[in-house]
């Protein structure tokens, strides 16, 4: 189901290969790419992104200065590419809404800064974007390194009930209920051979047309980090627009790299915005006692998720004291002996 890992990696180094072109080969699409600290991975990043569109904007949310001026610097004379500068995280919806105010171009593509565009996978996605009626937004395949699929480029919205099944493994049971108990994830479905409606694609990797975007948009900036997307898709569906997964537009995604210095506020931000989404759009869906069991589930998830990490921290600092330290720290922990009296 998944593309095979060289031609993936192929047409990967395709993109990145290539010289500065001209406009009229250049997909009429502006790039908007926020950044966290993404580090090295932003220089490749962008490299794809300019290969292919004829705008790319950059908003970097308060990166450390090394390696993002670095960067920075290498794409500095580059007239297509917009460097917008934050002195704090104001978080993702509100780095792509600055960004896309500063589109200039009648199609946007949201781009995370890990992930590495495919050769042309612009243009595709473009193309899939014009055609059909009322076809809003588009979003691409995206794989790990070694070309597997990811979840989260092809998935139905996450109601409570859904979250429900998946959290406690009644997918299982989907064969004898599949309206009741399918997955929200789709990836374990064999792969389209073309573009298919979805109810939601990755904020990751998703193209809007204008008209669209300022029709049901923009970004809900009250959510910092994650559930974002899913708002977004959903407020395009409700407004009539079609959202599609095209699985030949590929991208590579390195996934956790923007929060792997700080994984238990990266998850502190995932669970607060499942609460914001779950009470934005499904709160008068279902009664209270029971909106209030899946609130009380999400935070439990959260504190399994912490106990979880923290357990793994502690494994790894014990991992890296050096086993002489260990050794000594032991023997000076027995119990001294207790001295021979005479007989």
């Amino acid at each position: 189901a998944n593309p095979p890992t060289s031609r993936l990696r192929a047409r990967a180094s395709g993109a990145l290969s290539q010289a500065e072109v001209g406009d009229a080969a250049l997909a009429p699409v502006s790039v908007v790419i926020v950044n966290h600290n993404a580090g090295r991975l932003l220089a490749d990043c962008l490299e794809a992104a300019l290969a292919q569109a004829r705008q790319v904007i950059l908003v970097d949310n308060a990166s450390l200065p090394v390696p993002f001026e670095t960067v920075a610097a290498r794409f500095a004379t580059c007239p297509r590419l917009t460097i917008l500068r934050s002195r704090v995280n104001s978080g993702f919806a509100a780095g792509c809404n600055r960004g896309a105010t500063r589109a200039d171009q009648p199609t946007i593509l949201f781009l995370n800064p890990d992930c590495i565009l495919a050769a042309g996978s612009l243009d595709c996605l473009h193309r899939a974007l014009g055609s059909g009626d009322n076809v809003g937004m588009v979003g691409g395949l995206l794989t790990d390194a070694g070309g597997r699929e990811q979840g989260g480029a092809r998935r139905s919205i996450p109601t409570p009930w859904r979250s429900f099944v998946r959290g406690f493994g009644l997918g299982r049971l989907s064969w004898r209920a599949p309206a009741w108990f399918s997955d929200f994830y789709l990836h374990r479905e064999p792969l389209p051979t073309g573009p298919i409606d979805v109810e939601a694609v990755s904020g990751a990797l998703t193209m809007v047309s204008r008209d669209a975007f300022e029709q049901a948009g923009p970004w809900d900036e009250g959510f910092f980090l994650h559930c974002e997307d899913l708002d977004l898709c959903l407020r395009f569906r409700q407004a009539g627009w079609r959202i599609l997964f095209v699985p030949a537009a590929a991208a590579i995604h390195h996934r956790w790299m923007c929060g792997r210095s700080r994984p238990l506020a990266v998850e502190w931000h995932k669970h607060q915005g499942m609460i914001r989404f779950y009470r934005k759009h499904f709160r008068r869906a279902y009664p209270a006692g029971l909106f209030g069991l899946v609130v009380t589930g999400v935070w439990l998830r959260f504190a399994l998720v912490a106990a979880r990490q923290s357990v793994r921290r502690s494994l790894a600092a014990i991992a890296r004291i050096p086993s002489w330290h260990v050794s000594e720290a032991v023997r000076d922990s027995r119990p001294a002996a207790s001295p021979t009296l005479p007989s």
